[in-house]
């Protein structure tokens, strides 16, 4: 089997170790636009060889693990290139607009828009981890667009990879995932922010920092380029999480300065039932 991943960062690093595990008779090609991370990759044994952009032939494969912004870019071209045994995945945290920028190619039925519901604050082909997709969720969007027989094949590899399938319309789940991941992710770089405009003396934030903050504060190291392209692709729905959330907070610091203890207990207890939603999610 021949694979192409474009990307060499914690999603397509993980995707090449974990598929190489699985099946030995696999040959990984791998490029990235750091030339570090392609060589270190190579080096490593993450990837077999490099991937050469502009020869697409006898893939079975090609996994687009890049920012969001570039997928749109490169996926029409990629599709122009490829077999019809060929089936290209993107695996941007965004999926509407990526399928809405190739609805009317010739070749559409020959990519599948998935979302791998797994990562880490850690960015670059050293953060990769063989076991990253275990009982983890894949979101594929627009399935009815794909080929089936390649749909089918596609779902078998994200099984090896320890995922369980969820299918999704786009709109859908740009909408959801404003909430659930990107919304998080915009806290943690805030409150980041707020607490380093505020503290001149980083010594005084190490010292005092406890478990709540470095944990509310992970996403904050993630990569600025992957999310801020994030935020803008999909900003329709970010901007309606932001005002309910800002909402939310305002409401909050009402209570707070009118002293009144007792709705702040009552708010917070509503808050505690979202330990019943996560129950089982590791």
């Amino acid at each position: 089997m021949k694979i192409g991943i474009i990307g060499l960062g914690l999603i397509g690093g993980s995707i090449a170790l974990k598929l190489k595990e699985v099946n030995n008779k696999i040959i990984i090609y791998g490029f990235d636009q750091n030339t570090d991370s392609l060589d270190y990759s190579l080096k490593n044994n993450i990837i077999d060889k490099r991937f050469n952009p502009d020869s697409l032939i006898d893939f079975d494969y090609i996994f687009l693990a890049i920012p969001v912004e570039s997928i749109k870019k490169q996926l029409k071209i990629i599709l122009d290139k490829i077999s019809k045994e060929t089936l290209v995945i993107d695996l941007g945290s965004t999926k509407y607009q990526i399928c809405n920028s190739v609805k009317t190619h010739n070749n559409r039925s020959n990519f599948l828009a998935a979302h791998p519901i797994a990562g880490t604050e850690f960015s670059g082909p050293l953060a990769a981890q063989k076991d990253l997709f275990n009982n983890k969720v894949m979101i594929l969007c627009e399935t009815e667009n794909t080929n089936t027989s390649l749909l089918l094949s596609a779902i078998e590899i994200f099984k090896k990879l320890g995922m369980t399938i969820k299918t999704m319309d786009s709109l859908e789940h740009d909408k959801h995932i404003a909430y659930v991941s990107h919304l998080s992710h915009i806290s943690s770089f805030m409150l980041g922010k707020t607490v380093m405009d505020k503290e001149d003396d980083e010594q005084t934030i190490y010292d005092m920092a406890g478990s709540g903050f470095e944990s509310t504060v992970r996403l904050a190291k993630s990569s600025p380029e992957m999310w801020s392209s994030i935020f803008i692709e999909n900003k329709k729905y970010i901007i309606e999480s932001l005002e309910e959330y800002i909402l939310n907070i305002n409401n909050f610091k009402k209570l707070i300065e009118g002293g009144d203890q007792e709705n702040l207990n009552t708010e917070m207890k509503k808050i505690n039932g979202i330990r019943e939603i996560l129950k089982g999610i590791k």
